[in-house]
């Protein structure tokens, strides 16, 4: 196997979290009393939270801003008159005890922790994703968690990569891979740092960006035979 160290996005990656999200959204609305929450407010929710990740990406607003900020704008546009900062404490605290594996995670990182390093790369908040982590059984097989908060710099930035490199025992372009959902983030990172990416499309999505993997793959137990060639 060329690759000796395997870089992983975390979330629709190796963490169900659109399941997670979904569950975590619902029972923050029932903490904060609103029993039959409006047509289409989850979903609202979902755009609004997604624009403000990607202005996060390129700096355009902090972490702390956008935590709170998302739940403001969808209470604002539904006419709610609930708390978004007490929303924000509730919804986190959910989604790090809801925790969904994608099926053939935690087989696919046994086989790779033994055949070399195993790292997670992530935007998210980063002392959610270590109870997220520790929730899902993975923990033992992973060497090292690079945060987007703890490096100052987020995925696609390529500080953020000279971070990462950084935290692994030994690390070489050349025997490293990314694997992630996100074309925009995990894949276009992975090409500016000048290194093999898989791109996990379980939906079978076109490609229309500038990113370019060097694999892809829609299910995780794909990524061995990819990799090995």
């Amino acid at each position: 196997m060329r690759h000796k160290l395997f870089l992983f996005d975390l979330d629709d990656t190796l963490l169900d979290f659109q399941a997670s999200e979904q569950r975590s959204f619902a029972l923050t609305m029932d903490a904060l009393g609103l029993a039959d929450t409006p047509p289409g407010l989850f979903p609202h929710y979902q755009a609004i939270n997604l624009a403000l990740w990607r202005d996060f990406e390129t700096g355009a607003v902090s972490k702390d801003f956008l935590k709170v900020e998302r739940f403001r704008r969808t209470f604002a546009d539904h006419r709610l008159a609930l708390d978004p900062e007490a929303a924000s404490r509730l919804y986190l605290e959910a989604l790090a005890e809801t925790v969904v594996l994608i099926d053939g995670a935690l087989p696919l990182l046994e086989t790779l922790a033994a055949a070399g390093e195993v790292g997670i790369i992530t935007n998210g908040v980063a002392a959610i994703q270590h109870r997220r982590i520790a929730a899902s059984g993975l923990r033992h097989h992973i060497s090292f968690i690079s945060t987007s908060e703890a490096c100052g710099y987020a995925k696609p930035d390529t500080r953020f990569f000279d971070y990462t490199a950084a935290m692994a025992r030994y690390f070489a372009k050349a025997e490293t891979v990314i694997v992630g959902d996100r074309l925009d983030a995990d894949i276009l990172g992975a090409n500016r740092f000048g290194i093999d990416s898989c791109w996990f499309n379980p939906t079978g999505l076109a490609n229309g960006s500038a990113a370019i993997p060097t694999y892809e793959v829609q299910r995780l137990a794909q990524i061995i035979p990819a990799i090995i060639g």
